[in-house]
């Protein structure tokens, strides 16, 4: 059995050079890279050692020479949660930070946007309105843990409240400890699946026993007292349920601009960011300036969130997603939004062969992308080969943004007019982007 080191931690003195994906400290100790919480470039640190012959870095402890650009965290458990990375850092920084990666990312890959989109901001605080959050009883502190995983371990932070969990939610993180502590499965609950809409917050408790009746009892009094939707999901995500045994409620949100309103589930993929998902929507509209007389095919469309704007403007839309049963809610959105000119099929996108993606003779004069983190594929051949004169891609990974990019500049004949980055999530590493392609 491999023995356990109990060395102490050694601090070693060092200059942050950078920050890396994850929004950890780079720094250069004894000839080797090495990378740690809580730094900003060019900051002078002590960092923690911990281990043997090759120790790993903990956190800073000390920063012994501040960036202009740090900032005290709103957030008192931003040491130790896992959900924000760069509360320390100020928000117009953030966004320069991302901006930069994209624009490196994308010179690597050999693409240059002819223009830079200033950045999307988003709210700071209280913008999020979907998230996972751990459940676990700690004997130690006599209590149920509800929150984000503390950084770099599986733990569940001991966290109070949230910062950027929408508000109705945030405040219910310590009720909800208390509520799944009387309840006779509370070592059998590992995890609250958080849905907002704009006038209903759903929490969906993954639940490893099926609860008790006093269970139930204790369950509708906190969603009566807290105005809030609990729901069980004893197994997949098909198998939420109501508190009594029913379907789950839908949930909505509106995008006013375009005079729709959209019902999603509570496991429905959805923007996380609900304020920028208007903003979002209404920029990539305005990029693809979709004519009353054109067609417009929408790949990765889930729920219909860019198809049904972009068929208020357009002739006709084409919706193609990989997941059926996204597929029955964009047309369910569609039809009770009163828009006929927009159908949605079920294709695998990530098929070797995704073979035609319209009807042969079909012209389609504007593209969408929104694909997960993946990008598009072997779909992206078929659709360069649709000639569409501008496309719009909505990338939630730099990395294969910039891959899709190249070879559609490189062998599919277009340019990349404009690239910007999109603060879906402010706080942390994470950048979504947004870029314009047209025809050459």
């Amino acid at each position: 059995m491999a023995r356990r080191n109990n060395r102490p931690p050694v601090p070693r003195v060092a200059t942050v050079e950078g920050l890396d994906g994850k929004g950890r400290a780079v720094v250069t100790v004894d000839g080797r890279e090495l990378s740690a919480h809580g730094g900003l470039p060019g900051e002078q640190v002590v960092i923690e050692l911990r281990g043997g012959r090759r120790p790993r870095p903990e956190r800073v402890t000390r920063v012994l020479t501040p960036s202009a650009e740090r900032v005290v965290p709103r957030c008192p458990h931003f040491v130790v949660c896992g959900g924000c990375s760069l509360m320390h850092q100020a928000p117009e920084a953030q966004l320069a930070l991302k901006q930069q990666r994209l624009l490196d990312q994308l010179a690597a890959a050999d693409v240059i946007p002819e223009r830079v989109l200033e950045p999307l901001p988003s709210p700071s605080w209280h913008y999020r309105r979907r998230a996972r959050l751990g459940a676990r009883l700690v004997t130690a502190k006599g209590r149920v843990l509800v929150g984000f995983r503390e950084r770099g371990n599986s733990y569940v932070a001991d966290m109070a409240t949230c910062h950027v969990l929408i508000e109705k939610v945030a405040r219910l993180i310590e009720p909800l400890g208390r509520l799944i502590g009387r309840l006779t499965l509370s070592q059998r609950l590992p995890q609250v699946e958080v849905s907002a809409g704009d006038d209903m917050a759903v929490l969906v408790l993954r639940t490893l026993d099926p609860p008790t009746d006093s269970d139930l009892v204790a369950l509708h009094a906190f969603a009566d007292e807290y105005d809030v939707t609990l729901c069980l999901q004893p197994g997949g995500e098909q198998s939420i349920v109501g508190l009594d045994g029913g379907p789950p409620p839908d949930l909505t949100y509106a995008l006013p601009e375009f005079d729709v309103e959209f019902t999603f589930g509570p496991s429905d993929f959805i923007q996380v960011n609900g304020p920028l998902n208007r903003r979002l929507v209404s920029t990539a509209v305005a990029w693809l300036e979709p004519q009353p007389t054109e067609m417009v095919l929408v790949l990765f469309c889930g729920i219909g969130n860019f198809p049904l704007p972009l068929a208020r403007r357009a002739g006709r839309v084409i919706g193609l997603e990989g997941s059926a049963s996204l597929v029955t809610r964009a047309e369910a959105n569609a039809e009770r939004n009163g828009v006929g000119n927009a159908i949605f099929a079920a294709r695998d996108l990530y098929s070797d062969d995704p073979g035609p993606l319209v009807e042969p003779g079909t012209t389609v004069h504007r593209v969408l992308l929104d694909p997960p983190r993946t990008g598009v594929g072997r779909a992206l051949a078929p659709l360069a080969a649709l000639g569409a004169r501008r496309i719009a891609y909505v990338s939630c990974n730099p990395i294969t943004l910039a891959s899709d990019a190249a070879e559609l500049v490189r062998d599919h004949g277009y340019r990349l007019v404009t690239a910007g980055v999109v603060d879906m999530f402010p706080h942390t590493a994470h950048a979504e982007a947004l870029a314009l392609f047209e025809v050459t």
